[in-house]
């Protein structure tokens, strides 16, 4: 079956707030789901809902794959040098360290691969977050404001990424303020729920 993930009538509610319900959605091998709507309409607790981080109030969440999330926070052991930190992930993740050389390519981060996580920038810690996502080997990619922080040339590799995880089955949910300029990408305003 090339459907990767499926929701189904899912409410979520944080604090005593109801953020959305009666949700359904699928996304399929190749696809790409944008989320948009302001702050506060539900884009982060949705994928957070997919990564398993929350519960959803009603309904169900049904993903037949693995899944990998950049979130606000880079999960990277801050202490070791990039590399390093990485290679962690790609021993959870069961991946060789190839995949993790060729992660860093993709996000250009070979040159930064001694440098403490904890001294590289904002940009640097989300290609770095990217990185850890694309090494992981996961068909499905959670991706919660991922360009936050990169300058052009990282959002064009971060496009770009996304573009080779579709075309090599995989399916992407991001949350973002702007579409990035990615193709064939689905949109759903989560404004449009509340």
């Amino acid at each position: 079956m090339s459907e990767l993930l499926r929701l189904d009538r899912v409410a979520c509610i944080r604090g005593d707030r109801l953020l959305f319900e009666g949700l359904s959605l699928a996304l399929a091998r190749g696809d790409a789901l944008w989320l948009r709507g302001p702050n506060g309409a539900g884009k982060s607790s949705l994928i957070r809902l997919v990564a398993g981080l929350l519960r959803p109030a009603a309904g169900t969440v049904e993903h037949r794959e693995r899944v990998a999330l950049i979130d606000e926070a880079a999960a990277l052991d801050a202490e070791l040098p990039l590399r390093r930190a990485l290679d962690v992930w790609a021993r959870i993740d069961t991946v060789d360290g190839q995949a993790v050389t060729r992660a860093m390519a993709d996000m250009a981060l070979a040159p930064l691969a001694e440098v403490p996580v904890a001294m590289l920038s904002t940009g640097q810690r989300k290609r770095a977050a990217m990185a850890r996502v694309i090494a992981s080997g996961a068909p499905i990619w959670l991706l919660d404001e991922p360009a936050n922080g990169m300058d052009d040339a990282a959002q064009a590799r971060l496009v770009a990424a996304i573009a080779r995880h579709r075309a090599n089955g995989g399916a992407v949910l991001l949350a973002s303020h702007f579409a990035l300029g990615i193709d064939d990408l689905a949109e759903l305003d989560m404004g449009a729920l509340a």
